[in-house]
């Protein structure tokens, strides 16, 4: 069993996402050995980038505060390794980051840094199954996943996407940005439904979630929910002294849905 598969082996999985650096890395690293505690199933560790064009104005500002503060690819994998190797995490983790940030590094360099970390795989949101090639077979090479992304607008080519999805599949909720929202409109249980007729993996949802009530009826749809906003704006708010606001988040979502 991978390490991503193990997230979802002891019922619904709950992922949480946080962008590194923001207001230090410091904290970042505190934040993830907190949202184990709080007992968070796989963790995404966003890279920032100046440019996310996925994401919604919470954590656009966290990329542009992570940035100025100095954070840079290199020293996020020294943190993951540190993670690891001194503070004895465990849970699986994934990077987000976007593809200029994996061209310009280097995907092979990229890729042997990331398996230093014990990271199991990435996600890519702006490079479409279509343009996949030239970095599924890089992170195969190095055993990680290329998790893939399926939107409602993904329509007809849902089954494509899903039959080679590695790792888990990230069911987008509604289109457009991330960010929280009130509501999530989109016919979750049959986007879910038509994704497993394809997969062999297993599918979480995000985009929108920031409530343990939504989580629940996300969850129930789905193996497991993604939460990132949310908790990018805990950041926000309390800065260094946040870790204990998010495990205390992290926490309440994990009762909802299980």
């Amino acid at each position: 069993m991978s390490n991503i598969a193990s997230a979802f082996a002891n019922g619904k999985a709950f992922i949480p996402f946080i962008t590194c650096g923001d207001p230090d890395l410091e904290t970042t690293e505190e934040c993830v050995v907190r949202m184990e505690k709080a007992g968070a199933s796989l963790i995404e560790l966003g890279i920032p980038f100046s440019d996310p064009t996925a994401e919604g104005p919470v954590i656009q500002s966290a990329s542009i505060r992570a940035l100025e503060a100095g954070a840079t690819t290199d020293k996020i994998f020294e943190m993951a390794k540190r993670l690891r190797e001194v503070r004895g995490v465990k849970v699986p983790m994934v990077f987000m980051t976007y593809a200029n940030v994996v061209f310009s590094y280097g995907a092979e360099k990229f890729c042997e840094k990331a398996k230093a970390c014990d990271i199991s795989g990435v996600i890519l949101p702006d490079v479409p199954y279509e343009e996949k090639g030239e970095f599924a077979d890089v992170f195969a090479k190095y055993d990680m996943d290329l998790i893939s992304l399926v939107s409602p607008a993904s329509e007809d080519r849902i089954a494509m996407i899903a039959s080679e999805a590695t790792g888990f599949i990230y069911v987008v909720s509604s289109l457009g940005v991330t960010g929280v929202r009130s509501s999530i409109t989109t016919d979750i249980h049959a986007l879910c439904a038509k994704i497993k007729e394809s997969a062999k993996v297993p599918c979480a949802v995000g985009f929108g979630i920031s409530t343990p009530e939504q989580a629940q009826k996300m969850a129930a749809e789905a193996d497991g929910c993604i939460v990132g906003s949310a908790i990018v704006k805990l950041l926000a708010q309390y800065g260094k002294d946040a870790p204990d606001h998010i495990e205390e988040y992290v926490r309440s979502m994990v009762e909802a849905i299980r």
